[in-house]
């Protein structure tokens, strides 16, 4: 076989092709994702039809054919919403929103735990704020978990005392997950550092044992205790609150998940950063507080999001033990003989409201996910 040369060789150019598709917008999406093959696009039809008659469905039974008032709004009226073609009955919420939020707090006095929720809103927006990430957030937070507190039990300032037997509904709920979260978190980070700790085997084993304890063990059980047998160590005469009882038992148990999350970014962290600020001379606090638990907290902020929104829920389970939370309250609204049945509609009042906390808290975190990676 000969090798032609250079001037034997003749150039002849390939035919033009067409342009490429465009890989981005919605219809490339659409076609990448939804319309790959004709079994992806045959699938797709069907769940857009089956997504689409259940969503018709819905709108007809929510809002087509939904009572939002009853005549006359008398009570004796709901007979209205019974009928057959009616659908969802609205006008349960327009009677008993004040309860469902609130509980039994005195009617008259529902404008305070209002205000706790705006509160508790109004320090959630101030501590998403980065700016705020300093002394003033840390001033804000005691201030606003004190004025709540003023405001749920009252006794000072003119203001009517109310007992923590009465409170109920969304406040409770509130200050339920968010202390309970917020204090926590203290307590978890210490729990971490000693789970991993060797130079004291003695705060290794006892940080181990409460880790290993507490997960063992459901929240409801932990409440139980917390509510039955924890008065039986008080000394006699000393009485703590129920609501208070269930505060610790729900800061013990979420403390021990997010010190498992905590440990695991603590070892992510490389061995290097700790042996450079042990280098530059930094006490242990202070190579655990400047240096490694920035970059441990980074890693695992997603899984913590995550168990502040499983917990954020799992506050429901007080009901358990008598307490009046949210959930509580919307299953008591239709205890009513004349609400019975209208359970649902009480429930989806229930888990708007569960959803757009869970849902802000969700969103947060991937902003700051986001945030802190462009910084690192």
């Amino acid at each position: 076989m000969t090798i032609p040369t250079p001037a034997e060789l003749t150039f002849v150019p390939l035919p033009a092709e067409p342009a490429p598709r465009g890989a981005r917008g919605p219809v490339a999406w659409l076609r990448r994702n939804l319309f790959g093959s004709w079994f992806s696009g045959i699938v797709t039809v069907l769940m857009v039809l089956a997504l689409g008659r259940a969503a018709a469905a819905f709108l007809d039974w929510a809002v087509v054919d939904a009572i939002w008032t009853l005549p006359g709004n008398a009570i004796a009226d709901t007979q209205a919403c019974r009928a057959p073609e009616v659908g969802a009955c609205w006008a349960l919420i327009r009677e008993k929103y004040r309860f469902i939020l609130f509980g039994i707090y005195p009617y008259a006095e529902q404008w305070r735990p209002a205000l706790c929720v705006a509160i508790f809103v109004g320090i959630y927006l101030a501590s998403a704020n980065r700016r705020w990430w300093d002394r003033r957030l840390l001033a804000a937070w005691v201030a606003a978990l004190v004025a709540i507190g003023v405001l749920m039990h009252g006794g000072v300032l003119g203001l009517r005392t109310v007992p923590e037997d009465q409170w109920g509904g969304l406040p409770v709920t509130l200050i339920l997950s968010t202390c309970g979260i917020v204090m926590a978190f203290p307590l978890a980070i210490v729990v971490a550092l000693g789970r991993i700790s060797r130079t004291s085997p003695v705060l290794r084993l006892v940080s181990t044992l409460y880790v290993e304890i507490i997960r063992g063990i459901p929240l409801i059980s932990v409440l139980f205790m917390a509510s039955v047998m924890f008065p039986l160590f008080l000394p006699e005469g000393v009485t703590v609150s129920k609501l208070l009882r269930a505060q610790i038992g729900i800061v013990l148990f979420i403390a021990a998940y997010l010190a498992e999350t905590i440990r695991g970014g603590l070892q992510a962290v490389d061995a290097g950063q700790s042996e450079a600020a042990h280098a530059l001379g930094l006490s242990y606090w202070q190579k655990m507080a400047l240096v490694v638990l920035p970059q441990a907290l980074t890693l695992v902020l997603p899984p913590i999001v995550s168990l502040c929104i499983a917990f954020f829920k799992a506050t429901s389970l007080v009901t358990i033990i008598g307490i009046f939370d949210l959930l509580n309250a919307g299953q008591r609204s239709v205890g009513e003989p004349a609400w019975q049945g209208f359970g649902t509609e009480a429930y989806l009042f229930v888990a708007l409201i569960y959803f757009c906390f869970c849902f802000s808290m969700s969103r947060y975190g991937l902003s700051l996910e986001r945030r802190l990676k462009r910084s690192r």
